[in-house]
């Protein structure tokens, strides 16, 4: 399933997208023809390489010879022509060496990718966000020589977060950057999870690791060789991972042996400075959940309508008749839909924040693309892997096999919900940094909005009522820390489908002629349906009680 006239409208209508065309320059040169061509060559490019290297690389996987990490040969052709069509560098800036278009078409084209070849996006997403990373805090020098290399995509990147004993614990980390004496840092230490630590397909490899200085946690950037292909820095792959899905991409851990690092920055900031780079890696989990979701819904809607079982006459009827598949796939369409309208939304938003000519609107779209992002991250986890599941029910016994690829989606989806911060994280990003701190500005912004499509559609209306009413009861100061960490995470839920029935209320009203309108309409109208009552239940598991917890002491 490519999708590409459904996504096109959404870019059209999504909240944000006047805003960022009428910023002018590049982005202005996104309209409807341009984005036509480039969702076109999009699909044409996943089509020819990325679904073929699906395939082979969730069989074959990485493997590790001779100290470095080798992937499957498809992978070498697709990234050649990947680099070679300027997709790395589409959303970029044209002074980082990009085309400088919009973000959201630039979250398009990955979820098309996505859809094929779900494992190949974890390598190109800490690139661009690398890229950016050094633009923000690296010295002349260092922008130099990496910033357009990493935007093209003809050198990688990865993020050194987590350690073995530490996780996502940073406070815990002991890797450690010690004074070179001539003005650089030696970093010794080892970490875990690291997407891509190493491969064969491109020249060089820039680390963004964080270690401990003499005044706190700083960031670094410790190239894979110093003055040449030769001259390698002492870094090590100890191990790659052996995983349940997204086998294309190589989870390495990597052992730094006082190799050479640059610290980027100001010394003890480097957590703070790396949400630079994790910003967009969250966004681009959500679009990756997206991808995985639709891929699994077209395979279960085409099998829908060319499996014939039951029905009343003579000859059995394609299961799509049957009111159970129709309940089910309408579900998934309404979780798809309103999922993508959210993506583009926060990208639309990250445009703005950076771009727009006010700082009240810059100050705007910040805060509400911080209250929207821990949800797309999370929904976009979820999202895959229920439509997953979904599809596999569709399927019956067929989807459990590896002869349909939704058995692979699921596996593949898994991980979302844990990688760039688990749920239990977002909720707790998204209670306590979003809604308690800084007088709730994020989450005022969502309810700005999304009032005013409200004013319309009772069920969303209606559904706001008990967000609000839940908001009220966890800002009460005499609720506990444990009662609010209790809450987090069904708070999280909740807000969720608040901002899925802002963006199917702006589907619904969508009707005529047009067969992509009625598609948004009807899941749309899907998703609204029930709303109010579904948030209602959410609003009440979100309300503060650790007392539901009393329990857990008794669990054997």
């Amino acid at each position: 399933m490519h999708g590409t006239d459904i996504i096109a409208r959404h870019l059209a209508i999504a909240p944000g997208a006047d805003e960022v065309a009428a910023l002018g320059g590049t982005f202005a040169e996104a309209g409807e023809e341009t984005i036509a061509q480039v969702l076109s060559s999009a699909a044409t490019y996943a089509d020819t390489y990325l679904v073929p290297l699906n395939v082979a690389g969730d069989r074959k996987g990485c493997e590790l010879r001779d100290g470095r990490v080798h992937t499957v040969p498809e992978h070498e052709a697709a990234w050649a022509a990947f680099v070679e069509d300027g997709w790395a560098a589409l959303d970029a800036p044209v002074e980082m060496g990009g085309m400088g278009l919009p973000n959201a078409l630039s979250v398009a084209v990955q979820e098309l990718f996505d859809q094929a070849c779900p494992a190949f996006g974890m390598m190109p997403v800490p690139q661009k966000s690398g890229s950016r990373l050094l633009q923000a805090f690296g010295d002349e020098e260092t922008k130099g020589e990496w910033v357009t290399k990493l935007t093209t995509g003809e050198w990688g990147a990865t993020i050194c977060i987590s350690e073995p004993d530490a996780g996502s614990d940073v406070a815990r980390l002991r890797t450690r950057a010690e004074p070179d004496g001539i003005g650089d840092w030696r970093i010794t230490g080892e970490k875990c999870w690291i997407s891509f630590g190493d491969q064969q397909l491109t020249e060089r490899i820039g680390h963004f690791v964080l270690a401990r200085t003499g005044v706190g946690i700083s960031l670094f950037l410790v190239p894979s060789w110093i003055s040449g292909p030769e001259d390698r820095n002492p870094i090590v792959v100890r191990r790659l991972e052996e995983k349940l899905g997204l086998h294309l991409s190589p989870t390495c851990v990597m052992g730094f042996e006082g190799a050479k690092g640059y610290m980027l920055g100001v010394e003890g900031r480097g957590l703070q400075q790396l949400f630079t780079m994790i910003f967009n890696m969250r966004l681009a989990t959500g679009v990756q959940g997206a991808g995985i979701a639709a891929a699994a819904y077209g395979c279960a809607r085409g099998y829908a309508e060319e499996r014939r079982q039951g029905g009343k006459g003579e000859q059995p009827v394609p299961i799509a008749e049957h009111a159970d598949i129709q309940s089910m796939l309408l579900g998934m369409a309404a979780r798809i839909e309103t999922l993508r309208g959210l993506n583009f939304t926060v990208a639309n938003l990250a445009d703005l924040s950076r771009s727009a000519p006010d700082q009240a609107d810059r100050d705007e779209a910040a805060a509400l693309a911080d209250w929207l992002l821990s949800i797309i991250k999370t929904e976009g986890g979820d999202a895959a892997f229920d439509l997953s599941s979904d599809a596999i029910q569709v399927l019956g016994g067929a989807g459990y096999t590896q002869e349909w690829p939704v058995e692979q989606c699921l596996r593949d989806a898994r991980v979302l919900t844990i990688f760039e911060g688990t749920t239990g994280m977002q909720a707790q990003d998204l209670l306590f940094r979003r809604l308690l701190r800084n007088d709730g500005v994020s989450y005022k912004a969502f309810m700005a909005r999304a009032r005013e499509e409200a004013a319309d559609t009772p069920e969303l209306a209606g559904g706001l009522d008990n967000l609000e009413r839940a908001v009220a009861a966890l800002s009460d100061p005499d609720v506990s820390r444990r009662e609010l960490e209790a809450a987090a995470t069904p708070f999280l839920r909740l807000a969720t489908l608040a901002a899925q029935g802002w963006i199917a209320a702006r589907l619904a009203p969508l009707e005529g002629s047009d067969p992509v309108d009625r598609h948004l309409a009807a899941a749309g109208r899907y998703f609204l349906a029930g709303l109010e009552e579904r948030m209602r239940h959410a609003a009440q598991r979100a309300m503060p009680g650790a007392s539901n917890l009393e329990g857990f002491a008794d669990l054997l």
